[in-house]
């Protein structure tokens, strides 16, 4: 398990929140940026830890587990366990949470099947959570330890401008005053993976309204 960091939510509980990539080695975000996740990822040394069965599976999968990475820092916060990315992905698949398409794409994460998912295998109390504003989720983190929120992916250059909002998953462990803090799964350094802080209104400019709240 990778090094807990403390985090204190709004509510007043304490936490220990692991940090996990949706890549097996973190640091390879720049270059899934560059060459695409199918053949960067061919050359992940550690692809054996998501538990595919074989590289190709995992560089296949590994663009869509942003959902699943999330997941898998929950369940390490609640249990101390370390489940291995895939195992949840193809959990999730069976119940209809991706979907193989005939052509290869992987459709997903789907979140309405998310929900039985997480509550059938591990005993979570998700919701899925739409038409919000981003100063909404500190009133979600009243009552969810979590809210696994809908960005755009270039959420890790906060500077710059989306061309859309949506399609990649953060998860959102705490709102403090006009400042929220996540973890990113596929953030391209250490500020912008583990722990990551902005103001609430950058992170509108990527926040598309939706997400998951996974209460306590």
């Amino acid at each position: 398990m990778r090094k807990q960091k403390r985090v204190v939510v709004d509510a007043g509980v304490t936490q220990r929140v692991p940090y996990f990539s949706q890549w097996e080695t973190p640091e390879m975000t720049l270059a899934v940026v560059a060459e695409g996740a199918q053949t960067a990822l061919l050359r992940d040394p550690l692809w054996a830890s998501s538990g595919a069965r074989n590289v190709e599976e995992y560089a296949h999968w590994a663009a869509n587990l942003c959902g699943m990475a999330c997941l898998k820092m929950v369940l390490a916060a609640r249990t101390g366990k370390t489940v291995p990315i895939m195992d949840l992905a193809m959990g999730c698949r069976d119940y209809g949470g991706y979907v193989e398409e005939p052509d290869g794409k992987i459709k997903g994460l789907i979140y309405a099947p998310f929900v039985p998912f997480v509550r059938d295998r591990f005993d979570l109390n998700a919701r899925v959570v739409t038409g919000i504003s981003v100063a909404d989720i500190a009133d979600i983190l009243t009552q969810s330890e979590f809210f696994i929120a809908s960005v755009h992916h270039s959420i890790r250059w906060p500077e710059t401008e989306p061309p859309a909002k949506g399609g990649h998953l953060v998860l959102v462990t705490a709102v403090s005053g006009n400042r929220i803090r996540f973890h990113n799964p596929s953030g391209h350094i250490a500020e912008t993976r583990e722990n990551a802080e902005m103001p609430l209104q950058t992170f509108e400019r990527f926040f598309a309204g939706r997400g998951i709240a996974i209460d306590r």
